[in-house]
């Protein structure tokens, strides 16, 4: 007679009762062990292995004892599954047909004790699939029930379990204040309000020793014991829980719990929130605002996120592709990293250009002027011209649109309600804006797109670099002091703590051509004359080359 191999696999939805010395568990491999005993005559034995499942839905198979089974089942190690009820395999009837299908390609049956199914035979597959369709149903019908009942609650205000925020604790079907804790809330809703800026606030925390209290979970689980991150206190400042509230699918219920929160703080950091997007904060807290946050994409509708760094005490500014800046592994070349100062000069240089001629710009508005306002007209954009060359923020980010990155230009749109709102004209049947282009070119330096005019000068409005100054003057301070001779090029590498090569290289600096160095001062070098192309390129001697090596 030949030996059929016969597995018992048992589950339990819930951990209910299964610290019991008799459960759910052992009940169904008792029935499924009797069962198999009854055909013996058949050549059915049971195998030593137990497979048990205790406190997990039968909506997915992601279970511990089901994956081994399978594994088990792959190694030709049964030949028969056999079970309680055909739901205690699977509620989904999806899943079953993959289960099945496995089955299938090693030969094996399928049992089920309570409802005498087969797989060997297309009646039990049908029967067994109907069946299934109505677990499923169960399941979802219950999944159902479930979602009703939290949302029910949650309109009643009660907490519906899951990690309570900081300030809180579980206190049965509500949450109770920890007061320790809920200082620091009340402290850092106060600093953002003081401060505006995120940023700042994790650096100020940082600085003052508080760090996010531990907590540990119900499944043990220990959170907390280190530094606030920008994500943490972004998620603390916008949780509705702290003012009392509890929201659910855009409905807003009166929690039980008490607030932490004054209603009046947190409209007053709800609306700051919402205006300070990144880089867009008010000129008042910040000495060099990022004009076009919000406004600038690239010639693919990417947005260019605004930035800075801080070397020093000089503030570096940039307009990164929002891709860039999310994924630090991507190399430089996949998107655009232009600096602030750059791409503002180009676009304040065109609009104010453009509005020194208000008449050929209202014209491609297709608006018309009566002879008699004209005065007024060009008054009224001599004053907007002039403020936006001033770089008053509020007036850019109202006329300017949007800013669109291209290869050779960069195109500009103006708003023309804004336009006719300055110089009190009707924008009636206008369109929503007009757009002008700025003849300038991208040119890659090292990680940094410049933006380069058509002779080859950067979009600098005059201003020097400080990067560049510094260089020249630290090549000029290495060379005095070489020229004493008292100290040698090792010596000034020892106590500037770099290398003799770079030392080396700096000096060499001290023989620029002097229109370079006036350029560079100036803040009117070209492109090519930058920090890079200074520290690594062979100069030569002769002054004249200098210049033309650099295309000046």
């Amino acid at each position: 007679m030949k030996k059929v191999r016969c597995a018992i696999y048992t589950r339990k939805s819930s951990e209910e009762g299964l610290e019991q010395d008799f459960n759910s568990l052992h009940a169904q491999r008792e029935a499924c062990a009797a069962y198999i005993l009854s055909q013996a005559s058949e050549g059915w034995t049971l195998l030593p292995d137990e497979y048990d499942d205790g406190g997990l839905s039968g909506g997915t198979l992601e279970r511990p004892a089901l994956q081994r089974l399978m594994k088990d089942i792959e190694a030709g190690r049964i030949d028969i599954v056999v079970v309680y009820k055909v739901d205690r395999l699977s509620r989904s009837l999806l899943d079953f047909a993959k289960l099945v299908e496995a089955f299938d390609k090693t030969n094996v049956s399928f049992v089920s004790v309570t409802q005498s199914f087969n797989t060997t035979n297309s009646m039990g597959r049908l029967t067994l699939n109907m069946l299934l369709s109505f677990a499923q149903f169960e399941r979802e019908v219950t999944a159902e029930r479930i979602r009703d009942k939290i949302a029910a609650s949650k309109a009643r205000g009660m907490w519906m379990g899951g990690n309570p925020p900081l300030g809180y604790k579980p206190d049965g079907r509500t949450l109770a204040i920890v007061d320790e804790h809920a200082e620091i809330v009340r402290h850092i809703f106060a600093r953002y309000l003081d401060l505006g800026n995120v940023r700042l606030v994790v650096g100020e925390l940082a600085c003052e020793g508080i760090i996010a209290p531990e907590r540990i979970a119900k499944t043990g689980r220990a959170t907390g014991g280190r530094p606030f991150t920008r994500g943490q206190i972004y998620k603390l400042l916008s949780n509705p829980l702290y003012i009392g509230e509890i929201h659910h699918k855009g409905q807003v219920h009166a929690g039980k719990h008490s607030a932490i929160i004054d209603r009046a703080i947190w409209d007053a950091v709800q609306q700051m929130l919402a205006t300070n997007r990144q880089g867009e904060r008010t000129g008042s807290r910040v000495s060099s605002p990022s004009l076009l946050a919000g406004r600038i994409v690239d010639q693919h509708g990417e947005p260019l996120v605004a930035v800075h760094a801080c070397k020093g005490k000089v503030r570096y500014r940039y307009y990164v592709s929002r891709s860039l800046q999310h994924d630090a592994n991507r190399h430089a070349t996949d998107g655009l990293r232009i600096p602030a100062r750059e791409i503002e000069a180009a676009v304040i240089t065109s609009v104010a250009g453009a509005l020194d001629d208000p008449l050929a710009l209202l014209t491609q508005a297709g608006i018309t002027l009566d002879s008699d306002r004209l005065r007024m007209i060009f008054k009224k954009a001599e004053q907007l011209a002039a403020s936006v060359r001033s770089r008053q923020r509020d007036v850019i980010t109202d006329l300017v649109n949007k800013v669109v990155v291209h290869p050779h230009e960069i195109e500009i749109r103006l708003s023309v309600a804004a336009l006719c709102r300055t110089c009190t004209i009707d924008p009636a049947n206008s369109p929503g804006s007009i757009s002008l282009t700025a003849p300038v070119r991208l040119t890659r330096t090292g990680r940094a797109i410049r933006l380069v005019q058509r002779d080859g000068r950067p979009m600098s409005q005059g201003k020097p670099d400080p990067g560049l100054v510094e260089l020249l003057r630290k090549a000029r301070s290495w060379w005095q002091q070489l020229e004493t001779g008292t100290v040698d090029i090792a010596t000034i590498a020892r106590n500037e703590k770099v290398n003799d090569s770079w030392v080396s290289r700096l000096v060499r600096l001290n023989f620029l051509a002097p229109a370079i160095v006036e350029a560079i001062l100036a803040g009117t070098q070209p492109a090519s004359v930058s920090a890079t192309s200074l520290r690594t390129a062979s100069l030569p001697i002769n002054w004249d080359e200098q210049l033309s090596m650099f295309g000046m």
